[in-house]
């Protein structure tokens, strides 16, 4: 029986391969062809059209990598293809693909008006043709390298157009009108729904055998000699095996239309402009012939980019948004990575993204779409609430080494209690082709079976678009009611989860991050670009608190439309492939220009606000854009610093150099290390005995496979402590340490500044490792059992030992400003300016008792996508705070990352607001986005204590309203009062408030 099985799925696949491929086109004839290569980068259709076009063959090579042609295809169809049914004429093309869609070779067909018709891409490589009219169409073909697939996954010079090369890397195979057999195209949806379907169930089911001997008797009743004439009845001795209807306990999927388009990857952001016109050109192509078809589009920056370059398609988007068909979801600006972006830039994806789709479209979206971001930050519940969304969606958890997750359908609460309606899909992927496994697959995988009976599967081509095919709605169609598949129905994401949510209304509850364990690297990797979007973060926060505070003091204009567009160049760098450090050369290159441009755009904003405020003078004045009192000089105001503070004395002793200004005495061995640190508040040494801090180590870092994304465990097998130094000196009030190792040198001044009780360690690092990774570490005499990282508007604790494998599975972790270890009554923060990977664990203490080991991730040297990553010089600065508490290392956090800025004015400027615990802290002061002129006050409890706070508004004003993130008003939060223009709150731990103060 199983030989007789074999057979007949070997002759099955034969047969379709060999015998029903060929005969999808009855017939076809050559277009005629001429074309224009573009010498540069791509220009838009007006342009191309004018050029001098000249013949061109199939089988002629094309494209230089990351090169532009256009062709021009003429035709006209033969006069004996008229008029007759069952067919339809298409233009068929063929550049050379060699992959799946994406990846490759890709057109945008327009017609000779400049309107855009469709896509051309592997897998959708047609184009409907109107038989009666004659074939006028402008292709604009895309040579983009296949980065991915051609390589391996391995290094490859291709990722750079600098280095990629100059030749021709397609051939152009075919450009036919053709004449397509719809019978033979519909028997072939038949076969792959049924085939599939049998492939998914088990061997034992009969419906599996019932199957295959239909499509046994299919390929006895068919002949391959005659296709077209017997197709019909292939059909139909198919007919009764499609028309059994499901079981009443088949599982529910909710079918919706996605086409995840990374906005960089393994091409430039320029790329993805293009990639998202092909590919929405697509969808509403499909949805002209498809009423019922659904698709959901999360990206605002990518509709917007497609409004500024191809407006007549996002006219057509529009019609079809109103219609229902086309659904922005998401609600952000892009599908951000979400462990590293700082609270404010969080908040702001969600400002961008649902404004952006209310503006365009009045559509407020309820839902968060993230299916491929690396891991989720245990603040999301708080700020997707806070947007006015209510569901969260993604896939990627499914990707965890070791652990899975034990629900798909669950309701999850952040770090101050927010609790989210939240969907894994079972189907594991987020560019499902509809197949029988998928589907299968999704039936089998699905965790709450028994108390919830619907899970959403996201269809269509993805990461570098493409989107769902007509392929894939047949599938659709065959399988809405199936015998041994789950019922599948093409809908809204929000009609999925109010179903979802309707028939289980108290699902399970998961606390806490979504910790992907994988991915460890993207912390890491590409530190230029890790460091850019750190210092724009912040140079944003500064510009607009003196913006704001400049038109409210002195009636300067704010600089609403300047801000707006640097927002959105931050935030799209924020992408998860950007960001993480996962992308080629070209993409990493772009970013750095871009946070240059972004510093020299607001160091502009905010020199013209402090000018205004100020004004001309002589007087040195410190602006304190930090949420506490500095120098003297309060918080968010500008003043005259206070130079009591004791000055820092450096001295040797013995062969060890000493730093100490009398609130805190750090001392440096002959080898710069640190080897003794101790506060004058405790008297406690920090240090572990035995242990050296600011030890430098190098790793190998070979991981397995996703070489910039992944830092496997095994990499710890492999260290060296780099000890050995060129010189250790005194410069002025810093000890110098020079080192270099490898081909890299890293330079570390040390400093205790005035006033300051923390040891300040500035790196400046010429980096040439390659598949090497940089620590640095710090052995506290502290037992922590946990530690605390600071996350967006909060902080996550994570455990220090490995006691489950949840635990042993964050051997790497994410932090922002800062990482404080403790126990009870005394701790250490170890804060940074540019770097976001960390681990902390225990190590066992000669006597008893542990001491715990705090160990930046300064620098990565991985080899794909960019086989040039992080090398060159690279500048960061670590600060070490002895006897700290949680507010502390906040107010760490907030020092090391706004450095002094001093002006030359006549003026010291008041603060807009005060708060009178500074366990509240004022994250954003900017003006509304409706351009109204109020005051926007963005604060949240920064230690996770229940704390109480009086909001102090130093300018005139008529009132104070509670407000979302999109400013839009609020029943005030429990215990929260406005008190006559005054708010006073009281705060639950890590609670995110926003106050809108009326001018």
């Amino acid at each position: 029986m199983h030989d007789d099985r074999q057979i007949v799925e070997d002759r099955l696949r034969r047969f379709v391969d060999q015998r029903l491929g060929p005969a999808l086109y009855r017939d076809s004839v050559p277009a005629t062809l001429t074309a224009w290569t573009v010498p540069g980068e791509p220009v838009p259709f007006a342009e191309a059209v004018t050029q001098e076009f000249t013949p061109v063959e199939v089988g002629a090579w094309w494209g230089r990598p990351w090169g532009t042609v256009w062709l021009h295809v003429t035709g006209a169809v033969p006069p004996h293809w008229l008029d007759r049914p069952g067919l339809a004429v298409e233009l068929v093309v063929d550049p050379g693909f060699t992959g799946g869609p994406g990846f490759n070779a890709e057109a945008l067909a327009y017609r000779p008006d400049g309107t855009v018709v469709k896509a051309i891409s592997p897998m959708n490589a047609y184009l409907p043709l109107d038989p009666r009219a004659p074939l006028d169409v402008y292709l604009e073909l895309a040579a983009n390298p296949d980065v991915a697939n051609s390589s391996g996954f391995q290094p490859t010079a291709q990722g750079d157009p600098d280095t990629a090369g100059r030749d021709p890397v397609y051939r152009l195979r075919r450009v036919d009108l053709a004449l397509r057999d719809i019978t033979v195209w519909e028997l072939t949806q038949d076969i792959a729904v049924l085939e599939g379907l049998m492939h998914a169930l088990p061997f034992d089911l009969p419906r599996r055998h019932e199957i295959l001997r239909a499509l046994e008797r299919m390929l006895d009743g068919v002949d391959p000699d005659d296709l077209a004439g017997t197709a019909a009845a292939g059909r139909d001795l198919l007919r009764e095996v499609l028309s059994r209807p499901a079981y009443a306990s088949a599982h529910n999927l909710v079918a919706v239309g996605h086409a995840h388009i990374d906005s960089a990857w393994l091409w430039p952001v320029r790329e993805t402009v293009r990639k998202c016109a092909r590919t929405f050109a697509n969808v509403v192509a499909l949805m002209d012939d498809h009423p019922g078809f659904r698709f959901a589009c999360s990206s605002a920056q990518q509709l917007a980019w497609v409004k500024e370059g191809y407006p007549e398609l996002f006219e057509r988007i529009r019609e079809k948004v109103a219609a229902g068909q086309f659904v922005p979801v998401g609600g952000m600006w892009v599908e951000a990575d979400t462990n590293m972006p700082g609270g404010e830039a969080m908040a702001r994806q969600f400002v961008a993204g649902k404004r952006f789709f209310l503006d365009e479209f009045g559509v407020d979206t309820p839902e968060v779409w993230l299916p491929d971001s690396f891991g989720y930050s245990a603040a999301l519940p708080q700020l997707v609430a806070a947007s006015g969304s209510r569901y969260f969606l993604t896939q990627k958890i499914s990707w965890n080494q070791s652990n899975r997750m034990p629900h798909h359908t669950f309701r999850w609460e952040g770090i101050d209690g927010t609790r989210v309606f939240t969907h894994f899909p079972p189907v594991d992927k987020y560019n499902s082709d509809l197949s029988g496994h998928d589907l299968g697959h999704a039936q089998r995988n699905y965790r709450e079976q028994g108390v919830g009976t619907v899970s959403l599967v996201p269809f269509g081509w993805g990461d570098g678009g493409g989107g769902p095919t007509r392929e894939m709605l047949a599938a659709a169609a065959r399988t809405r009611s199936l015998e041994g598949s789950p019922t599948v129905t093409i809908d809204s994401p929000v009609n999925f989860f109010r179903r979802a949510e309707a028939e289980y209304p108290a699902p399970p509850v998961w606390s806490g991050e979504l910790y992907l364990e994988l991915h460890r690297g993207t912390y890491t990797s590409q530190a230029k670009t890790k460091r850019g979007n750190r210092r724009s973060e912040h140079l944003l926060r500064e510009a607009e608190l003196w913006a704001a505070t400049a038109t409210v003091r002195s009636g300067a204009r704010y600089p609403y439309g300047e801000l707006e567009q640097i927002w959105r160049l931050v935030l799209l760098q924020q992408f998860h492939d950007i960001l993480p450090g996962s992308s080629i050369a070209w993409v990493h290159r772009d970013a750095e220009r871009n946070y240059a441009a972004v510093a020299a755009r607001l160091e502009a904003v905010i020199g013209a606000a402090t000018a205004s405020l100020t004004g001309p003078g002589e007087k040195s004045l410190t602006l304190n854009a930090t949420p506490d009192t500095r120098s003297g000089v309060p918080a968010l105001g500008i003043g005259e610093p206070d130079h009591s503070a004791e000055p820092t004395r450096v001295t040797r002793l013995g062969d060890s150099f000493v730093l100490d200004n009398g609130l805190l005495r750090a001392v440096i061995s002959a080898a710069g290390l640190l080897t003794s640190l101790v506060d004058a508040g405790t008297g406690r040494e920090a240090l572990a005995p035995d242990g050296v801090g600011n030890l430098l180590q190098l790793h190998r870092d070979t991981p397995n496979q996703w070489d910039a994304w992944d830092i496997d465990e095994f990499y710890r097998r492999t260290v060296t402590d780099l000890t050995d130094t060129d010189e250790v000196t005194i410069d002025g009030d810093a000890v110098v340490v020079r080192r270099h190792f490898g081909g890299s040198s890293v330079v570390q001044r040390l400093t205790v500044p005035p006033g300051g009780r923390s040891l300040e360690i500035a790196h400046e690092i010429d980096w040439h490792e390659r598949q090497k990774l940089l620590k640095l570490a710090f052995p506290f005499d502290v037992h922590a059992d946990r530690s605390a990282a600071e996350t967006q508007f909060g902080h996550v604790f994570r455990p220090t030992h490995s006691n489950t494998p949840w635990d042993r599975a964050k051997f790497e972790i994410c932090a922002h400003r800062w990482v404080h270890v403790g126990e009870p009554g005394y701790g250490v923060a170890v804060a940074n300016d540019a770097t976001y990977g960390h681990d902390v664990g225990r190590n066992t203490r000669d006597g008893g008792g542990t001491t715990t080991t705090v160990r930046l991730s300064l620098l990565r040297a991985p080899l794909y996508p960019d086989p040039q990553a992080d090398q060159g010089r690279h500048a960061m600065t670590v600060s070490v705070l002895p006897g700290a508490s949680i507010g502390d290392a906040v107010t760490e956090g907030y020092r090391v990352n706004l450095p002094p800025r001093t002006v030359k004015g006549a003026n010291a400027v008041a603060p807009l607001v005060r708060v009178s615990n500074p366990a509240v802290v004022v994250e954003s002061v900017k003006l509304a986005e409706d351009r109204s002129g109020d005051v926007v006050v963005r604060l949240y409890e920064s230690t996770g204590a229940r704390s109480v706070a009086r909001v102090t508004l130093d300018f005139p004003h008529t009132g104070t309203r509670f407000v979302d993130l999109l400013e839009r008003p609020l029943d005030p939060p429990p215990d929260c009062t406005a008190d006559h223009g005054s708010p006073v709150l009281t705060l639950r731990p890590f609670q995110l408030v926003t106050v809108r103060v009326q001018r």
